[in-house]
């Protein structure tokens, strides 16, 4: 799918989501313009409580070398790559993500009001446990605020969304609404972006996110 055919059908998505007046879109990445074997321009990564992540940009098999992805190949207690100039309170963030590998974690996840390495919001939806789950990490501890059972299958692509409006965040997995909770613990702008866990060797694609305006 296109970026453009993309970001406008998340348009039409997010009008209705949490009742938002939205702003023009703020940004759609498909990867596939990027440089095989790099980090994507505008992009950073790294990982919270350390480790060795691997951020690239790769095909998604041998046999679709003209479509690209983000994949996170290394190790670290959480990864996380969030784009550089997105800088949000309340919006929306959707990616699509297939999880490939993993012995201890096979996740993929996103992440809003990223502060730092140690400060934000992340919501994940887990292959090896069937669940999706939404935690704030501050102080470089994460926390939970709620876990539910979901069909997670291994191998799949899936679409992970969250919007969020002041202290209101509803969580939905391939078109389903899992989690919609209050909280209140990161506030602010932060970055948007996304996130794994451990050994979790995970595929990103149409990465797209949008502000919305009170």
């Amino acid at each position: 799918m296109s970026a453009s055919l993309f970001s406008r059908g998340l348009i039409a998505l997010g009008v209705i989501g949490l009742g938002c007046t939205i702003i023009p879109a703020m940004g759609a990445s498909s990867f596939d313009g990027a440089k095989p074997g790099s980090l994507p321009h505008g992009w950073e990564c790294g990982s919270t409580g350390g480790g060795s992540p691997r951020w690239t940009v790769e095909a998604e098999t041998p046999a679709t070398v003209n479509h690209l992805v983000l994949k996170q190949s290394g190790r670290g207690k959480y990864p996380w790559c969030v784009k550089s100039d997105s800088l949000l309170v309340d919006g929306w963030v959707q990616v699509r993500f297939k999880a490939v590998s993993g012995r201890e974690d096979q996740a993929g996840g996103v992440v809003w009001r990223w502060k730092d390495s140690d400060n934000y919001y992340v919501a994940r939806a887990n292959i090896l446990e069937n669940n999706v789950s939404l935690h704030y990490t501050k102080g470089g501890t994460r926390s939970t605020i709620k876990y539910t059972d979901a069909p997670v299958p291994a191998n799949t692509w899936h679409v992970l969304r969250v919007e969020f409006k002041g202290r209101h965040i509803r969580v939905s997995l391939n078109d389903k609404v899992y989690i919609e909770e209050d909280d209140q613990r990161i506030a602010g702008p932060g970055k948007v972006g996304v996130w794994t866990k451990a050994d979790s060797v995970t595929l990103f694609d149409d990465f797209a996110y949008e502000a919305s305006r009170n």
